[in-house]
């Protein structure tokens, strides 16, 4: 990381001596910096076109936001003190543990909600709880910003196009992705191969198809145990080719309407979600990683960022298997949104804090850190020349599940997107509300399709209503 520091300071110099030699020729002031001086963004440059760059003119302290618990809080906390140690500008991060992403989104709602603006950070670990919120918030230091005043167009280069995606909003990149996950299937092998099965099912059907032989090989567990929120509706519609709501699930322009009703996507998903509760292969509960440690559940679908911690928890009890994310049906594509969080920036109105929160982003992105914290924690690096670092191929080597969850990322289709809504927190929990009450009180797919239509409609309006 030193290595990657001083590297830094050596292109920022350089960039300053075009600067002055172009200033002596009496050059136009944005000719000062040409793009093919800029090494593709990897040094933090001038605020502005013809402006040199203030790192290092003096000390300076940014506040960081993060999520970042267990596993990942351990290695955020190395981060963060190796780059206040090492780097050469005098910046000095500080870093707050903010609890949950939708704890931390609420503290951001809060403070912009009182026009508290000195309160927020410099740099924020976001989720997309948290995604329209600091799109609105008037106060976004944005990386399209932050490419225009310090690099080129080719900076994003060097990051995966489909994890750069999910932190898009009408068109502006948002934020840097840093923990990047998706979902897949974890499997009980030693279950599974009581009843004969020496890979996990791909399919609804073939959950049942898993059920049916467990009973007859006299297994008493359940197959599948899950409830159906945002994200996981989001995987399963997109793979039928479809939002869950319109303007790309929110994530071109503020979603107003439900974008699965018309199109057939969400009844064709309830049906085969009955189906399974119908056969006894679903218990119509949150998923558990408890549940599945003890031997419960065959089954489950989680981030996949949970390798390692699930692969703990069990202890050797059975062996763990990894697979793609459990399809609707065989028609249905492959693959899952990406989740995990981004890292953003905010407009303290002080050019030297902007400037130095945008060299951290670079650190926390680069090869080698992300290298290290997709090895510790099991998310996939956002970084493209993370794959070739030594550490990563060692982590890949020693836990091959790492592969199958990279090969489903770059397959998923781009199309298949999370939902970004306003009120994201409700929605969640109403979409849970609404399968469940499916299941347990009879109601027909129809009447269900029907009264989430109304409720999450209502949710959308009425957001819109506020915030208009």
């Amino acid at each position: 990381m030193k290595k990657f520091l001083r590297t830094l300071l050596v292109m920022a110099m350089a960039l300053l001596m075009v600067a002055m030699t172009a200033c002596a020729k009496n050059a136009p002031a944005e000719e000062a910096a040409p793009a093919e001086e800029a090494n593709q963004g990897e040094t933090p440059a001038e605020e502005t076109a013809g402006t040199e760059s203030l790192l290092g003119t003096e000390p300076v302290t940014i506040t960081f936001w993060h999520s970042a618990s267990d596993e990942a809080g351990v290695l955020m906390d190395k981060y963060v003190s190796d780059f206040n140690a090492n780097n050469e500008y005098g910046i000095t991060v500080n870093a707050i543990y903010q609890g949950q992403y939708s704890d931390a989104t609420t503290m951001l709602k809060t403070i912009l909600s009182a026009e508290n603006y000195k309160e927020l950070p410099d740099v924020m670990q976001l989720d997309a709880t948290g995604k329209v919120t600091y799109f609105d918030s008037g106060k976004a230091f944005t990386i399209d910003d932050a490419i225009k005043a310090y690099a080129d167009d080719s900076f994003l280069d060097s990051y995966l196009n489909v994890a750069l995606s999910n932190w898009q909003y009408s068109g502006i990149q948002l934020g840097l992705p840093f923990a990047t996950s998706t979902t897949v299937t974890y499997y009980n092998k030693d279950l599974l191969a009581k009843a004969g099965w020496d890979h996990a099912p791909a399919t609804f059907s073939e959950v049942i198809a898993l059920q049916n032989d467990m009973k007859a090989a006299g297994l008493s567990q359940v197959a599948l145990q899950s409830v159906p929120n945002t994200p996981t509706l989001a995987n399963w519609i997109g793979q039928l080719n479809s939002y869950v709501v319109n303007n790309d699930n929110g994530s071109e322009a503020a979603a107003s309407e439900l974008a699965c009703i018309d199109n057939g996507a969400l009844a064709t998903f309830l049906t085969e979600w009955k189906a399974m509760y119908d056969a006894g292969a679903l218990k119509n509960e949150q998923s558990s990683t408890d549940a599945f440690v003890a031997g419960d559940v065959a089954l489950m679908t989680s981030s996949s960022s949970a390798i390692s911690s699930i692969t703990e928890k069990v202890n050797g009890a059975f062996e763990v298997g990894v697979s793609n994310y459990i399809k609707v049906n065989d028609a249905a594509a492959d693959g899952a949104t990406v989740s995990g969080s981004c890292l953003v920036m905010f407009d303290s109105g002080e050019a030297l804090r902007k400037e130095a929160s945008w060299y951290f982003l670079q650190y926390l992105t680069s090869a080698d850190v992300q290298a290290d914290f997709a090895a510790g924690t099991g998310y996939i690096p956002c970084n493209a020349a993370a794959l070739e670092t030594d550490a990563y191929k060692a982590a890949v080597e020693a836990t091959p599940a790492y592969k199958t969850v990279y090969d489903q990322l770059t397959n998923t289709p781009a199309s298949m997107r999370s939902v970004t809504v306003g009120p994201s927190k409700d929605f969640y929990y109403a979409i849970m509300q609404c399968v469940s009450d499916m299941l347990e009180q009879g109601q027909t797919v129809d009447e269900t399709v029907e009264i989430m239509s109304d409720e999450l409609s209502n949710l959308l309006n009425e957001y819109i209503r506020n915030n208009q």
